[in-house]
């Protein structure tokens, strides 16, 4: 079954803008510097969570002996 009046039709789509420029493959000195100053906090900040190194388990054997429940 038709209808009597046809839907309204949407509306134009606006014209494609041109893309930005491509920003440049250089970086700065200050630019290299910044990154690696948060290079070396990042990695600095996850190397103090490790509790283990190439002898195991780096804990004090007070905290070792301390749990939720009380002494082991």
């Amino acid at each position: 079954m038709g209808s009597i009046f046809r839907p309204p039709s949407p509306p134009p789509l606006p014209p494609v803008q041109a893309p930005p420029p491509a920003p440049s493959s250089e970086i700065s000195d200050a630019e290299k510097a910044q990154i690696k100053k948060d290079v070396e906090r990042k990695r600095k900040g996850r190397r103090s969570t490790i509790l283990t190194g190439p002898l195991g388990i780096q804990e004090d054997q007070d905290d070792a002996t301390n749990s939720l429940l009380g002494k082991k």
